[in-house]
């Protein structure tokens, strides 16, 4: 296992006070499922006190003491963190995550430490002085055969958070949840173990899904199947509504909105997205997610006889709507994207609390049909402007981009979203494809042609940038004369 030259030597030393050096957790996994390594924690056995882990650490780098009541030191060399702790027990105390007892103790065996883990690919080891794995759990079985499985069920159900997990690390590895795993996730479930769950602790595993797997589809997928949707309703919603199939054939809307999902992950790793942040891409993996919810409140047959029946959820009430149906129909969802924006909201903040960021996404999804009807209907230029003002341009073709991939008709398997790059050149000839026009005028500017503050001030410009986005005015010499000569005259 690759290392860093620090731990060797750290490694070394400690065996020269009699101790052990070993890698745990994550780095471990990722060795043997050739991901790259981002972190180490190691765990430290034969010593005393963590005083005497502080004092060989010291020898090499500084100790942050912030995690030492844990029986962790944060160990800093070349800009560098590691952790290091001594192995440990957590007893179940308490509601929450907090209600846990901490028995840190140094003797103990890696065997024992690492029986409190969740899953068995997260209980290897790493001997750094004899240069062996340790894998008492048969980890490595579950790596070549991809299944995730949990190591013991009474420290298992200790932290329901660990459902969510098995969640996460189902669909970023894609491995299968080995079947008792499943059946006690399933119980806990069932028991109500998720409500104790603070949304902060729900929200970090959701993030990591959504970046890391390749096809996030799974994940949802494992949690229909586990009945977390429950906590989820306008998820759960999508479930069996019915879509055109001219324009939907891979199913419903469910089907879709995870077809989409999967196509936006693999936009986001593409280089059409770039260097976007983080933050930038959960938001686009949220309005996709998003953005046929209120498909579950919109849709409709509607008979040729002029009839408008709404769906049902109900199974048997669909098939008796289309066995009575005496003339064809079309299935339609109109002002599904407007009807969408109230329940991402709820969803969002069910998961987080951040204002700022739920708002974001509110004119993707209030606008994700746009770029399709624009291109369709050869938009005006005025139109383009116009819908600058109310979304990112860019962002919202990504959005549409997705919508249109997430589907199995002939144009989405070409890969090409031919709306979407026509959007873009228009954009970017009209100056608003990373952003709206710049008003033309300013306050200042109606002081200097004599004009003395007032609300007026307000009106006025507002009539500039409505003239702007019309194409009346181009430029600040035209906003003046445009000014002088409907409110100085």
């Amino acid at each position: 296992m690759q290392l860093p030259e620090i731990l060797r030597r750290i490694s070394h030393r400690l065996n020269s006070v009699n101790a052990k050096a070993v890698v745990v957790g994550g780095s471990v996994r990722d060795h043997f499922l050739k991901l790259p390594i981002k972190d180490y924690d190691i765990e430290v056995y034969g010593l005393e006190s963590l005083e005497a882990l502080e004092v060989v650490l010291s020898e090499f780098g500084s100790v942050n003491l912030v995690g030492k009541s844990f029986g962790v030191l944060k160990f800093v060399y070349e800009h560098e963190a590691y952790d290091f702790s001594f192995p440990r027990l957590e007893s179940k105390v308490g509601r929450g995550h907090k209600g846990f007892e901490v028995k840190v103790d140094g003797q103990m065996d890696f065997r024992t430490a690492a029986k409190r883990r969740d899953f068995t690919v997260n209980a290897m080891g790493y001997d750094i002085e004899e240069k062996r794995f340790l894998d008492p759990f048969n980890a490595q079985r579950d790596i070549k055969e991809k299944v995730l499985r949990h190591i013991d069920d009474v420290s298992f159900v200790e932290d329901p958070l660990r459902v969510y997990r098995a969640v996460q690390f189902s669909a970023r590895f894609g491995f299968t949840l080995a079947e008792e795993t499943k059946a006690l996730c399933r119980q806990m479930v069932a028991e109500g173990m998720l409500e104790e769950l603070p949304k902060e602790r729900v929200y970090v595993e959701w993030k990591k899904m959504l970046l890391k797997a390749e096809r996030p589809s799974e994940g949802f997928a494992l949690m229909r199947e586990l009945n977390i949707l429950k906590y989820y309703k306008e998820l759960e919603a999508l479930i069996s509504v019915p879509q055109d199939p001219r324009w939907h054939p891979e199913g419903d809307v469910w089907v879709h909105t995870l077809m989409s999902v999967d196509a936006m992950a693999v936009l986001v790793r593409s280089e059409e997205v770039g260097g976007r942040s983080e933050k930038q891409k959960l938001k686009l993996l949220f309005a996709v997610l998003c953005h046929d919810f209120g498909k579950a409140l919109t849709t409709t047959f509607e008979f040729e006889d002029g009839r408008s029946v709404a769906w049902q959820r109900s199974e048997q009430e669909l098939l008796n709507t289309q066995r009575s149906a005496r003339n064809a129909f079309r299935i339609r969802a109109i002002g599904h994207e407007k009807a969408g924006m109230v329940p991402t909201s709820t969803f969002m903040y069910r998961l987080t609390d951040e204002h700022d960021f739920i708002e974001s996404l509110l004119p993707l999804v209030e606008h994700h049909l746009k770029p399709s009807q624009f291109y369709a209907g050869g938009a005006k230029s005025a139109a383009i402007r116009r819908l600058a003002t109310k979304v990112n341009l860019e962002t919202l073709v990504m959005v549409a981009k997705a919508d249109f991939l997430g589907r199995t008709t002939e144009e989405a398997k070409s890969g090409r979203y031919e709306a979407g790059e026509w959007l873009l050149k228009r954009a970017a000839e009209l100056k608003v494809k990373k952003k709206p026009l710049d008003n033309l005028l300013q306050g200042r500017d109606l002081i200097a042609l004599g004009l003395q503050p007032s609300p007026v001030f307000a009106e006025i410009l507002d009539a500039v940038y409505e003239a702007q986005l019309e194409g009346r005015l181009s430029n600040r010499e035209e906003a003046l004369h445009y000014v002088k000569e409907k409110y100085l005259c």
